[in-house]
């Protein structure tokens, strides 16, 4: 279990360790974790896991050819794949704003809490998280489903897009599918969520009844877009996905 807690920790430099740098993320004697580790000076402390310290450590001058994140997520059990969330997102929150982003003076870190402080100005700079959705259109027993350029060969997923400044959960689910495909939502139902830290993410997971049914896709985001029926599926997102969750949990109850 890992404990989201940094009491006790501001001089602790022995522990656990998640090592990463630009490539992917070090194999340890646990999953991603080395254990009963000193922890070196730029280590960042992330908690308490399974009653021990845990820390990450970036280190952007190692080339080692480490397994990529994504790769990890298909073979962590849950905490530790929270555990590896974490991680990233502060290992990169900590990269990205060593200075102020306001006065431009250097950041110092506040002790029992991800926070980053300006001793000049005193703003201060915490891990940025950004809430997106995620969402599943269905109409009877059909499914949209889209394929994004970045994807592998074959693979169509579910729509997903930024939440936009001053806009509700809902509205981003209905401009983000007109946008990429043209269809027109009616009910929204939310489903879950899930953390995903590619990059600092909150993905929220809807399901979206369609009002129409003619696809016109934006050839930018999205290349190819079609409906689906259960017996009839493209290539899928992996398991450890929402994206998934949300196709798998659909086919299951329908």
């Amino acid at each position: 279990m890992f404990e989201r807690s940094l009491v006790g920790l501001d001089r602790t430099r022995k522990g656990a360790l998640i090592r990463m740098n630009g490539v992917g993320v070090c194999p340890g004697d646990d999953g991603v974790l080395a254990l009963d580790r000193r922890w070196p000076d730029h280590a960042v402390a992330l908690g308490w896991f399974r009653t021990h310290p845990v820390a990450v450590v970036f280190e952007p001058e190692n080339t080692e050819e480490w397994p990529g994140a994504r790769g990890w997520f298909s073979q962590l059990d849950g905490a530790q794949t929270e555990l590896l969330s974490t991680a990233l997102q502060v290992a990169s929150w900590q990269r990205d704003h060593r200075f102020c982003g306001r006065c431009g003076h250097e950041m110092r870190r506040k002790p029992f809490e991800f926070a980053m402080v300006c001793p000049s100005c005193r703003f201060a700079s915490f891990p940025r998280i950004s809430p997106c959705i995620i969402t599943l259109i269905t109409r009877g027993d059909a499914l949209l489903l889209a394929r994004s350029p970045r994807f592998s060969v074959g693979r169509f997923s579910t729509l997903a897009g930024f939440i936009e400044p001053g806009e509700t959960v809902e509205a981003a689910v209905r401009r983000e599918v007109m946008e990429e495909v043209g269809v027109r939502v009616g009910e929204v139902e939310y489903f879950g969520s899930q953390s995903w830290p590619f990059p600092h993410s909150l993905m929220m997971g809807f399901y979206g009844e369609a009002l129409s049914e003619e696809i016109t896709i934006d050839g930018v985001e999205i290349e190819a877009a079609d409906w689906f029926y259960p017996d009839q599926l493209p290539g899928l997102p992996p398991s450890f996905s929402i994206a998934r969750a949300l196709i798998d949990n659909f086919i299951e109850g329908r």
